[in-house]
């Protein structure tokens, strides 16, 4: 494939996603959190350590640590001394902050689901099967 191919295709992926950010943004500040927060929030089960968790993020630890200061200041998460290493911070989601996740993941799923329905079942499991390869 073309070097020039490959990037239209980059900037369609890219566009899809940042129009379902934008779509959805307004509604999760409305919930009290900014887009990232609710990725960070939607990780912090698989990832409760914050070095993990900018690792698993690809954001600065600073940025997450801005993060989780504000979202403990909401009562979304807790951070407590890991008792398997008292070096270290370990974080969990509180029910407010569960609760509130799963808001902000539905509300992202209804705005992929408005645009997946363009599409065919066969090529929805087309697409899955080709992002799958690519992930």
């Amino acid at each position: 494939m073309a070097k020039t191919d490959i990037m239209k295709l980059w900037s369609l992926n890219y566009r899809l996603v940042a129009s379902m950010l934008g779509e959805v943004a307004p509604a999760l500040r409305a919930l009290g959190i900014e887009v990232k927060e609710l990725f960070l929030l939607a990780e912090l089960d698989a990832h409760p350590h914050p070095a993990a968790l900018a690792e698993a993020l690809l954001i600065p630890k600073p940025s997450v640590t801005v993060y989780v200061k504000r979202l403990e200041a909401a009562e979304l998460i807790r951070r407590e001394i890991d008792n398997a290493d008292l070096r270290r911070h370990k974080l969990s989601l509180t029910p407010e902050g569960r609760k509130l996740m799963s808001a902000g993941l539905a509300l992202l799923a209804e705005a992929f689901g408005r645009r997946l329905v363009r599409l065919s079942a066969a090529q929805q499991a087309e697409l899955k099967s080709l992002l799958e390869k690519l992930g």
